[in-house]
């Protein structure tokens, strides 16, 4: 099982960590500490935006990658329309030649032609035969004329959708670039004891896990602690918040989705109340953020950049929108 720290030890260490900060901000003259606060809350501010974009533009590439796995189904779907069109079509015109040549018979012939009662009607089933081989041929060719137009109209509508999704994601790379860009020129707006504080690792310590799936997970994130947060990176040497989980969680052999967005609708929905080990709790009303519960009390994540993983106060990360359970 896990240990559980008592909430006033936890509460304790977090007032000694806020006391660390804010004496790591200046307090001369009277009016610069406000002002290195606010510069940290717009850090924080801006890093929460960018996390957003972040995570809007790995949901844009998963989309395009869904919608190019379409548009191949399509093109091989066409592929195979026009081919057994082709066949049937060749099969329809041998057919039609036989008729203008004279092979079919029509039944005043067989009639005429045939030396007894047994005779023609032998000549009339062959009639009968050629008679159902072209309407079926014919029939066939229909269908697949028909598939092949269906399988153009999609192929060129999941091209179209590609194409559309491309843009957006480049709109959406082009804007977190900018968010970035943003974030970065404040975060060097902060003193150098500030982001010496922002970049610590935090608890090292050796923490148990519970068996099964879900400590397999916690097990894998908490062996990530002190690794860079990079947006959008996929590990194993640095993490942005979902890719921690995701990796975390195939490491347990559970395979879950890339975004945040993906994780909020993982496993199943527990009340902030009944968090434990390996839960994956998703923060903020846009659900941009996600961490995995050490217990009930603490979270392992990746923050932000400048920030390593480490582990926090599962209430000081921010305001929690759902915690998924994947296990249990």
């Amino acid at each position: 099982m896990v240990s559980q720290p008592s909430r006033r030890t936890v509460r304790g260490a977090f007032v000694a960590t806020a006391a660390v900060v804010a004496a790591a901000l200046p307090t001369t003259p009277a009016t610069a500490q406000p002002s290195a606060a606010d510069a940290l809350k717009k850090y924080n501010e801006l890093s929460e935006q960018a996390s957003k974009l972040n995570q809007d533009h790995l949901k844009a590439q998963g989309d395009l990658a869904a919608k190019q796995a379409e548009l191949d189904k399509a093109k091989a779907d066409l592929a195979n329309a026009k081919k057994a069109e082709e066949s049937l079509r060749g099969q329809v015109d041998v057919l039609t030649e036989s008729t203008f040549q004279g092979a079919r018979f029509n039944q005043i012939s067989a009639l005429l032609v045939s030396d007894s009662q047994q005779d023609f009607l032998n000549r009339m089933s062959a009639i009968n035969i050629l008679a159902t081989d072209n309407a079926e041929a014919l029939k066939g060719l229909t269908d697949a004329v028909n598939a092949a137009d269906a399988a153009t109209k999609t192929a060129n509508e999941a091209t179209e959708a590609s194409k559309k999704l491309l843009d957006e994601i480049q709109q959406k790379k082009a804007d977190l670039d900018k968010q970035l860009a943003e974030a970065k020129a404040q975060y060097n707006s902060l003193s150098q004891s500030v982001r010496n504080q922002l970049a610590q690792n935090g608890d090292m310590s050796n923490i148990s896990v519970p068996p099964g799936t879900a400590g397999k997970a916690l097990e894998f994130a908490l062996a990530q602690r002190g690794k860079p947060y990079v947006y959008g990176s996929n590990g194993p040497d640095s993490w942005d918040c979902s890719s921690l989980i995701q990796a975390a969680y195939r490491y347990a052999g559970v395979s879950i989705g890339r975004t945040s967005y993906a994780q909020a609708a993982a496993g199943r929905q527990v009340s902030p109340s009944e968090i434990k080990a390996g839960d994956i709790i998703v923060y903020y009303s846009s659900q941009s953020h996600v961490a995995m519960a050490v217990d009930g009390i603490r979270a392992v994540h990746a923050s932000t950049e400048g920030v390593p993983v480490r582990i926090a106060d599962i209430t000081s990360i921010g305001p929690i929108s759902v915690v998924r359970r994947i296990e249990g």
